[in-house]
This record gives structure tokens, C-alpha cells and sequence, in this order.
């Protein structure tokens, strides 16, 4: 079975995630940045899973440099990778912006892991999946019926969401440039605590709406298990279709929301 890489092993959807990863017989090497993370993500591992779990010690605030994500992947030699870290709008905007841009602009820095990633991804030829768990909407896009991003408070917010959607594009136009694996955004909409049920997965029919973290992290990890997924961004809601038939449908129909955004002409009409 795969060898699956997440990284920002102890958030919490990559908590519920993990276990349903060690049910079905998946190694698992979940990457946290602290020393005291330790102990909760080993306590993940069921007593009825079949799986190994593995954890390493990596801050990915510190992945700089192509070689430094290469190491990594050269470590673990994962066939799959759930991107699922973040600093969930923590830290200020300097955290999210360029510190030399006077207007912060997002920083396609912050994107840079997942980029540095992708593209060592590339060179490999066993990886074939790049899930990654990101926001929902940040701009107007007429065919996904998207709505803006709203309005807060304070600048840490829209830092982090514009941040957020560069490192999707960016991620995106790696997986667009390489057959050998898929790169895939997983877009959920309003995190709750509630329990898993069915979703609307895809294209979705408003913009606002629900999903449990749970209800993510099975959808994850079937997409882990999927044949045939290619690169895409994906959104996912509370709904009623089954989540198994849901993601046979997704792959089928090669359903990708990025069109209509300026990053699928870029990539698909290059």
C-alpha cells in the first residue's frame, strides 16, 4: 500500500485523517514542527490499524530551498503527499506578505513549500498525488459561483487567504507541467466538528456552506486511493451524495474548478 507524507501532521484534520490512513494498511510519515507535538500524533495510531506510522520533526517555514525539499522527500520516499499545513491565519500579516512590500501583497513565499515540493514531486516516479487541504473562496469566479472573500477586521485575514490561493496556483501550475503525478486542491468550505456525511464535491451549487473536518478527512483519503485523478482544484461542501460515489465521479468526469481562473489558461492553454 502507499506510502503517504503529510505535512502539518497535527492539524486537525490531518489527525482525523491519519487513523483512517492506518485502517487501510498505509505507512504513514506525518511531519510536525515541534518536539511536543509527538506524543498526540503517535496516540492517533488504532489499535486496529494495519498501517506503520512515522514521525518526523521538520518546520516547513525552513524548506528554502529546492535541495531542502528534496531531503525530505528523499527521506520519507512517499508515493503521496497530503499538504495540510499552515499557520490557519496566525501570526500577523507579516507572516502571510512580503516583509519588503510596503502594500503586502500575499507573498508567494508562503506558497514556496508546496511549489519546492510539487516540483521534486516531479522528478520522482512514484508519487502521484498532491491533496491539498486549502480555503474556499477568495475572489469572484463566475462558473464556480464564488463569492468574495469577506471583509475583517484586521489585515491578518486577507493576508493569509490571498496567501493561501497563491500557494494553490502555485501548486497547481507544478502539477500542470508534469504527467507523472497530480496535484490536487482540496477546497472545503466552513469547518465544523460535526460527524461524517454525505457532500457536495466538485462544482458546488452556492458559496456559502458547511463541512465537517471530518467529512475532509475521508474525502482525503480516498482521493489518496483514487485512479486517475489529475491535477485539479475540487470544492467540497455538507451534501448528499455518498463520498465514495462522489469521488468516482469527481475522477471520472475530470471535474476541475480552476476553470475559468486565470491559472487554468495559463496552464492547460499553454
Amino acid at each position: 500500500m502507499p506510502h503517504v507524507l503529510i505535512l502539518g501532521g497535527h492539524g486537525k484534520i490531518a489527525q482525523h485523517l491519519t487513523p483512517l490512513l492506518l485502517r487501510a494498511s498505509h505507512t504513514v510519515t506525518s511531519v510536525i514542527r515541534a518536539d511536543d507535538q509527538a506524543p498526540t500524533i503517535r496516540g492517533l495510531a488504532p489499535a486496529d490499524g494495519r498501517g506503520t506510522l512515522h514521525v518526523l520533526i521538520r518546520s516547513l517555514e525552513d524548506v528554502t530551498s529546492q535541495d531542502r525539499a528534496q531531503a525530505i522527500l528523499s527521506e520519507v520516499k512517499p508515493d503521496a503527499v497530503v499538504f495540510s499545513a499552515g499557520a490557519g491565519g496566525k501570526g500577523g500579516a507579516d507572516r502571510h506578505a512580503n516583509e519588503t512590500d510596503p502594500h503586502h501583497r500575499p507573498r508567494r513565499n508562503h506558497a514556496l513549500p508546496a511549489r519546492r515540493l510539487g516540483n521534486a514531486l516531479g522528478q520522482k516516479v512514484h508519487p502521484h498525488l498532491v491533496p491539498r487541504v486549502a480555503p474556499r473562496a477568495a475572489r469572484v469566479v463566475g462558473r464556480r459561483g464564488l463569492g468574495r472573500r469577506p471583509k475583517r477586521s484586521t489585515r491578518r485575514w486577507p493576508a493569509y487567504y490571498d496567501a493561501k490561493v497563491t500557494a494553490d496556483e502555485v501548486l497547481y501550475e507544478a502539477g500542470g507541467a508534469r504527467r507523472d503525478f497530480a496535484a490536487v486542491s482540496l477546497r472545503p468550505g466552513t469547518l465544523t466538528e460535526g460527524d461524517v456525511g454525505g457532500v457536495e464535491l466538485g462544482r458546488t451549487g452556492g458559496a456559502k456552506g458547511e463541512v465537517s473536518r471530518r467529512t475532509v478527512a475521508e474525502v482525503t483519503a480516498r482521493l489518496v486511493d483514487a485512479e486517475g485523478l489529475q491535477t485539479s482544484w475540487v470544492d467540497l461542501l455538507d451534501g448528499q451524495e455518498d463520498i465514495d460515489e462522489a469521488v468516482k465521479r469527481v475522477v471520472k468526469e475530470g471535474v476541475d474548478v480552476a476553470e475559468g481562473e486565470p491559472v487554468y489558461d495559463k496552464v492547460r492553454k499553454a
